[in-house]
């Protein structure tokens, strides 16, 4: 026997993770995956984004990878620099990837990543979207999932709230997630959102801006990244979009959202208030942060969770975001969300029948392959956020030291900056989700 791929699954959130599942389980054979979404339609924003060979081979064998590569831009290296001075700590080769992952470590614009996986979920019959169709209440986590979702009433729109029954409830919705918060409830958990303390300025700089700068064309020319460290900040940075723009993403101390309500993520930013926090940065780095408009600079509050007891409750499981959210000084977070989807997807076409208990223990197969894998790279983003903002302590002078050490043997051995160091990449770019879930899931079933 076999699971019926008619059974109902349904996932809340058209983020990164809801798509690639959306995705993952209609290339699995499953006939019937609706997806609800809050938002009124997909209009793709954001800044730049690393596209990882472990995200790489699971978007080419959902067969959308290719046009997201051809609008990449393949890294060679990583450069890490003191943010006063802009003297190079440390140069991290990437050219050994390839050949060892199948995929170059690349980067890429946000809006293209997640455009080219909802087109592979548009060609795809047996995936239905529900746009302004937020979910606000969750009745049931088994055996038969229901929800309610209340359409939203903005432009014309929306309806009375309905209910939905399923088979199987996914919560890819952020975050915010209000599945995780319902299932929390239920299980009288509290597992609530952390501030980090820190937050982002993510900024993207057009070619037409640099080009005049011999400096600054050096860099959106490149086939790098570069990381500008300091005392609790740092600059990262990088070309996207066929070298025609030069994404920055900022990490600092929060100041703005402290007195905000937990649901406020983003604010309008200062661009006054950008320039006093990096006045201390070399000139170069000021140069790119001048040249942002005034009144075009937004500004994100970086927040986690604390980790959950459990991804799983009946045939209710979390993905992504709602169950792992990550700062982003590992370069992972959409690179973990697909995982999920990849390894949710293949355990549950590996259900022997439509049970409730079977479909569980597939969900639970999903969580002992992913959970400590995906909890270990938040807990390394963290530590790594932490190591490259020291100020000029012991630790700090430690870290200098290492990266002398690695610049010395000619890039050899541990380097400081874990998104550059090969160790971390291989523990991170080696593991294989969908070859995983498939070897394993036998096993994993026996002991539950």
């Amino acid at each position: 026997m076999a699971i019926s791929k008619d059974i109902r699954i349904a996932i809340v959130g058209a983020g990164m993770g809801g798509l690639a599942t959306a995705l993952a389980l209609a290339k699995e054979g499953f006939t019937h995956i609706d997806l609800y979404e809050s938002a009124s339609d997909l209009g793709f924003v954001g800044a730049g984004i690393q596209l990882a060979p472990n995200m790489a081979r699971i978007l080419d064998r959902l067969g959308v990878w290719k046009p997201i590569a051809d609008d990449a831009t393949k890294m060679e290296g990583a450069s890490i620099r003191k943010g006063q001075s802009n003297e190079e700590l440390a140069y991290s080769s990437m050219m050994w990837i390839p050949e060892a992952y199948g995929y170059q470590h690349m980067v890429g614009h946000r809006s293209s990543l997640a455009g080219e996986i909802y087109e592979g979920c548009k060609r795809e019959k047996a995936i239905r979207f529900h746009f302004a169709s937020p979910i606000t209440d969750v009745k049931t986590f088994s055996p038969k999932p229901q929800f309610v979702v209340s359409p939203r009433q903005d432009k014309g729109a929306g309806g009375e709230p309905y209910t939905v029954e399923c088979d199987i409830l996914l919560g890819a919705d952020g975050v915010k997630s209000q599945t995780r918060s319902a299932m929390l409830r239920e299980l009288a958990v509290d597992a609530k959102v952390v501030d980090s303390g820190q937050a982002a300025y993510r900024i993207m700089l057009t070619r037409d801006q640099m080009k005049d700068d011999p400096e600054l064309l050096a860099l959106i020319e490149g086939n790098y990244s570069v990381r500008w460290i300091g005392e609790r900040k740092h600059i990262i940075a990088y070309p996207v979009s066929s070298k025609t723009i030069y994404n920055i993403s900022t990490a600092h101390p929060d100041t703005n959202f402290a007195a905000a309500p937990d649901e406020t993520y983003t604010t309008r930013g200062s661009k006054e208030s950008m320039l006093s926090v990096y006045s201390d940065f070399a000139p170069i780095c000021k140069k790119m942060l001048n040249m942002v408009p005034e009144g075009e600079l937004c500004e994100w509050k970086l927040r986690v969770h604390q980790p959950l007891p459990t991804w799983v409750h009946g045939t209710f499981a979390l993905l992504g975001d709602a169950c792992h959210p990550t700062l982003p000084h590992l370069n992972q977070g959409a690179a973990q969300a697909i995982e999920d989807a990849a390894v949710v997807a293949i355990a549950l076409a590996k259900t022997p029948d439509d049970s409730p208990e079977s479909i569980q223990k597939s969900l639970k197969v999903y969580e002992v392959l992913r959970k400590e894998r995906a909890e270990a790279c938040v807990a390394m983003a963290a530590a790594n956020g932490k190591d490259m903002q020291l100020g000029d302590g012991a630790a700090a002078k430690e870290r200098d030291e290492a990266f002398k050490a690695f610049r010395e043997s000619g890039g050899e051995g541990k380097v400081p900056d874990k998104a550059a160091d090969k160790g971390v990449l291989s523990f991170i770019y080696g593991w294989d989700a969908s070859a995983e879930t498939t070897a394993q899931y036998d096993e994993i079933v026996k002991k539950l």
